[in-house]
């Protein structure tokens, strides 16, 4: 039986445990460049024995316009490379292994973050019923996204190519691999959903349709990073920032069967409402996720299967019995540095202060004690 705390493969990493830090927003790179407080933060919790097998960083824009929350780091500048090197090199010296998550967030994301306060763009001019993070003078607010244009179909390509830049970005920058961010609402997750798509041309319509873009994402990506050094995170069911589809069992089974036919490291899924109830469901019937599963392995899917939300060591044992190989812990990490001791003694577990989940320096951050 698999155990938690052991060494696994995922594609082309090797991983000392099964225990992966998921992605957290924390909003402390202002102007989008990382620093040596994010470089503490990580280095706490990147000794496998104590900490995370796989690290997979907090949310980080493949551009300008990729942009939705004050504060949050970047990929695209040549001066962000050199930035995550320290912080990847740091986790490096600790044993530890990392990717980061590329991300665009389409519509989820205002006009004073956006270049020459432009408009976000999504597929479709629908503005989200969602909020985001602006801070100023160190405080956050959440504030109403701002209304969106719909991408003209020529600059579909255009998007790409920054996730392909990004990707390369990431490997100069000492990364172990990339995840491409397609879940929770954000720009590729709004093409996948009837409810945020309404075009008409090959990008909108039907499934097939629906996927193109992520399919071109991926295509690149893969081709950027290599085999087995690229993952992706969807959510089939969340109604994070406003997502929604009618009919999401045979849209992400077409998904998970366009996956399989790539050389991926992993498939990292949330299961129902991301944050929040496990059980949630979009449509009449509960999600099946050993289906989405089987359609992945069906096309030829060798990856890791990792699993995401409200994970605690018996959910982590009992999912591991059945489906999975990984299992992401977020709001664990924040407050446990050294997560992994702490699931393998049943605690004591520190909690996160969530008055600092957003913006501010190392209170809350870096500050959390070690057993």
């Amino acid at each position: 039986m698999k155990n938690l705390f052991e060494p696994c493969q995922a594609g082309h990493l090797e991983l000392a445990s099964r225990i992966v830090m998921a992605p957290l927003t924390r909003n402390r790179a202002p102007c989008a460049l990382p620093n040596e407080l994010m470089l503490e933060y990580y280095a706490q919790r990147a000794n496998p024995a104590t900490g995370a097998g796989l690290i997979i960083t907090e949310a980080t824009a493949i551009s300008h316009q990729g942009q939705g929350y004050s504060d949050v780091p970047g990929i695209w500048l040549p001066e962000q490379v050199v930035a995550w090197k320290k912080i990847t090199d740091a986790v490096h010296a600790k044993g530890g292994k990392i990717v980061v998550q590329l991300w665009h967030v389409g519509r989820i994301s205002h006009t004073s973050l956006q270049p020459n306060g432009q408009a976000p763009v999504a597929p479709s001019a629908i503005t989200a019923q969602s909020k985001t993070v602006l801070i100023a003078d160190g405080v956050p607010r959440f504030v109403p996204t701002s209304e969106p244009r719909a991408l003209q179909i020529e600059e579909i390509s255009g998007l790409v190519s920054d996730y392909k830049r990004a990707t390369r970005n990431a490997i100069d920058a000492g990364f172990d691999g990339v995840e491409v961010h397609g879940a929770n609402g954000y720009l590729i997750d709004q093409f996948l959903r009837a409810d945020s798509n309404h075009r008409t041309d090959i990008y909108g319509g039907s499934i097939e349709n629906r996927t193109r873009f992520l399919k071109e994402v991926m295509r690149a990506v893969c081709d950027e990073a290599g085999e087995g050094r690229c993952g992706i995170r969807i959510s089939p069911v969340t109604p994070a920032n406003d997502a929604s589809d009618a009919a999401p069992q045979a849209l992400f089974e077409h998904v998970a069967a366009f996956l399989g036919t790539l050389q991926l490291s992993y498939v990292h899924t949330i299961e129902g409402a991301t944050g929040a109830a496990r059980d949630f469901q979009q449509g009449p019937l509960p999600f099946d996720y050993g289906a989405l599963k089987a359609a992945y392995q069906s096309a030829g899917g060798k990856g890791a299967w990792m699993l995401n939300n409200g994970y605690g060591r018996e959910l982590a044992d009992h999912a591991l019995a059945a489906e999975a190989d990984l299992i992401a812990f977020g709001k664990p990490f924040i407050a446990n540095p050294d997560l992994a001791v702490r699931l393998q003694q049943n605690g004591p577990f520190n909690t996160p202060e969530r008055n600092t989940f957003y913006g501010g320096k190392a209170k809350g951050y870096t500050d959390y004690p070690c057993l």
